[in-house]
């Protein structure tokens, strides 16, 4: 059938790589192993910690996990943000340091994982997708995972490259009355949250800039590049549809979760996010049915203009055929054809050809044929 099995030079070969481009490429390899699976970005590691109360407000750009270690303190919150999954060594450290299960961190480092909550005893483990489009280009979704570890004081968040996605939560932490700098952990792990499901909002915003204008004119100038533009609309929402649906669960479980770790006045917090969850999924559906309604649109719009196209040939084909059967009688090599003799046969004929012409076009009006 074509399926081979690894042999142990294959394994080692694909052990000895950081990074690998599809889950299929790990088969073979045990459990736990440490490989970045996804795209390679090209922004390099980096960490940046966070740390945070009332009154204190630190933030650190490190280098190694040795320099984590000396920045521990339990009477402040830590936020670790580590942004680029390149270099294994450092999430490999994170989790030795933090105690972490060698298969949440082989789910940190495979970006294909579908959003989710695993609980643990020490720690909670969240998966979820961030989304932006790309205004360059008419329709174009960029996906990220990020992966959050909710600890009793820490929060590590990893995400696959460099960008702007949390600097509104760093924003928020310069308010020391803010409510982000008086609650723990669990709430800054909310605020994360919040932050990616609000991109989504973004998201749609784009969307009914491509959809209204393509709504309008899909009747009267629909065109290849036309159909193309909602095929891709289409795949793109059946693919936010896939990435953001398991949050409604992901925040489900987390409103029953039995862990020491959210306390019951956040927990309301979440629920927020879960309705902003199901706006942002219902406004989905009404996308993919506007999408649907499109399609069909304009496979109507193309099947009138091939009738309004047929209908112009037909009528010029009725016309003929009276015309091309005289011709054709008259055509014959008979000797005797008297109407050959007439002096005025010729012109007769062109009356007698207009005069048909006229007369079914009239004829044509008056049925509303055209």
């Amino acid at each position: 059938m074509g399926f081979s099995i690894p042999t142990s030079q294959q394994l080692h070969s694909q052990t000895s790589k950081t990074s690998l481009s599809s889950a299929a490429d790990k088969s073979g390899l045990p459990p736990g192993t440490l490989i970045h699976i996804g795209e390679k970005h090209a922004s390099e590691c980096k960490i940046s910690v966070t740390q945070y109360n009332v009154d204190t407000l630190i933030k650190h750009e490190i280098t190694s996990i040795s320099e984590l270690k000396q920045l521990q303190n339990n009477e402040l919150i830590t936020w670790v943000n580590v942004d680029g999954l390149s270099d294994i060594h450092i999430v490999e450290g994170i989790g030795q340091e933090l105690n972490i299960h060698p298969l949440v961190l082989e789910d940190i480092l495979s970006t294909h994982q579908r959003p989710k909550l695993e609980e643990y005893e020490d720690f909670l483990y969240l998966v979820i997708k961030g989304i932006s489009i790309n205004e360059k280009k008419d329709f174009s979704l960029q996906y990220e995972q990020i992966s959050i570890l909710l600890l009793a004081n820490h929060v590590i968040t990893f995400k696959e490259k460099t960008d702007d996605t949390f600097d509104p939560i760093y924003n928020h932490l310069q308010n020391h009355n803010g409510r982000l700098r008086q609650l723990g952990s669990d709430y800054l792990a909310y605020v994360i949250l919040d932050t990616i499901v609000d991109e989504y909002f973004i998201v749609e915003d784009g969307l009914d800039e491509i959809i209204d204008p393509l709504e309008d004119n899909i009747l009267f100038n629909s065109n290849k590049e036309m159909l193309q533009t909602v095929q891709q609309i289409r795949r793109g929402l059946i693919s936010m549809k896939r990435n953001i649906s398991p949050l409604r669960e992901l925040l489900a479980t987390i409103q029953r979760a039995d862990t020491p770790l959210l306390k019951e006045k956040t927990l309301r917090y979440y629920g927020d996010v879960y309705d902003h969850v199901l706006r942002v999924t219902d406004a989905l559906e009404s996308y993919r049915e506007r999408i649907s309604a499109m399609h069909d649109i304009y496979l109507s719009s193309i099947s009138n203009k091939m009738n309004e196209t047929m209908k112009i040939l037909t009528i010029f084909a009725s016309i003929f055929i009276p015309l091309t059967f005289i011709a054709g009688i008259y055509g014959m090599n008979f000797e005797y054809m008297p109407e050959l003799k007439w002096r005025w046969a010729y012109p007769t004929l062109w009356v007698i050809f207009i005069s048909i012409g006229v007369g079914l076009l009239v004829f044509f009006k008056k049925k509303k044929w055209m």
